[in-house]
């Protein structure tokens, strides 16, 4: 690595440290673990925090996704930061009160803020931020939109700079040795979204899918119907003892935890292709299907017809 580089990087991260802290201070964020941060250890070194069940509009919009970290020999990754600096500084201190080893990884499982605004709460430990390839370019794509509409998560006077994206990409498969402990990390193509990442700790035999699954939540996409259902398929010839999912309960055996949300995104699928091919208009379309579903899912009234009109537009030219 060039010498240039090396003091360019060492000025950003000491840069960055004092914009968080005047943010910390500006939030009135507590540097003490919030006893009511759920933490619960699902294999051996493995910690994730379950997220709540609220729509968007609610006051814990910010603390809804899966997060956690892997502790290895040498050091610890972190899988997704939540929603908004405080969560991202409750992950941190939840971190510390279970090793003193260093956040040598960030890794963000895709695009979505409840996985990614609490990034700058890790940048005292320097670590190096990951992410499928197209995750800086979404990030620089989505960094007005995050400080528009979740400036109140970012800490008062949030900038450019509050927003971390990536230095490593993802186009593939990517082994990361967290010291005695290999974690796999691949990127999927267009699914849930245009970044989903998926991680598997070979010492346990987890995968973590973050939103690539959901329980109990109803499942919502942005990128892809039909490329999402090929990338479950695949992930389902992977050996795994059990999964971790980007929302709901928090540790199942795999592939049966895929089960349900298979059952809805093939039902989005059948029926909006069949009422496409009647003719059917997309307004019409959102109140005939998956009508049967609504008790299934948890939040299926506030995300349910978004889902269908997005599966009508994919579809609607096939």
């Amino acid at each position: 690595m060039p010498a240039d580089y090396s003091l360019l990087k060492s000025i950003v991260i000491t840069s960055v440290t004092c914009l968080l802290s005047a943010i910390i201070s500006g939030a009135h964020a507590s540097e003490e673990q919030d006893d009511g941060f759920n933490l619960t250890e699902v294999s051996e070194g493995i910690y994730v925090h379950q997220g709540k069940h609220v729509d968007l509009d609610h006051a814990d919009h910010d603390d809804i996704a899966n997060i956690g970290f892997i502790i290895g020999d040498k050091c610890i990754a972190v899988i997704d930061t939540g929603g908004s600096i405080t969560v991202g500084l409750a992950l941190k201190n939840a971190i510390k009160s279970k090793s003193s080893l260093p956040v040598c990884y960030v890794i963000n499982t895709h695009i979505h803020f409840d996985h990614v605004l609490g990034n700058i709460a890790f940048t005292e430990y320097g670590p190096e931020f990951v992410g499928h390839e197209n995750l800086g370019q979404e990030m620089e794509h989505n960094r007005s939109f995050f400080l528009s509409e979740f400036a109140a998560d970012l800490g008062d006077d949030p900038s450019e700079d509050t927003i971390i994206g990536p230095d490593i990409a993802v186009s593939d498969k990517l082994d990361l040795d967290l010291g005695n402990r290999l974690i796999t990390l691949s990127a999927h193509p267009p699914s849930h979204s245009f970044t989903d990442l998926s991680i598997y700790d070979h010492k346990t035999g987890t995968l973590w899918l973050s939103d690539l699954l959901f329980i109990d939540r109803i499942p919502v996409f942005d990128a892809s119907l039909k490329g999402w259902l090929k990338t479950m398929e695949i992930l389902k010839t992977q050996q795994a003892n059990h999964v971790i999912p980007g929302h709901g309960t928090i540790t199942l055996p795999w592939p049966d935890a895929a089960n349900a949300q298979d059952n809805y995104l093939n039902m989005l699928l059948r029926e909006t292709r069949k009422e496409i091919g009647k003719g059917t208009f997309m307004e019409e379309v959102i109140e005939i299907v998956g009508k049967t579903e609504k008790t299934e899912w948890l939040l299926h009234e506030q995300n349910h017809g978004r889902n269908v009109s997005r599966a009508f537009l994919e579809l609607e030219w096939e």
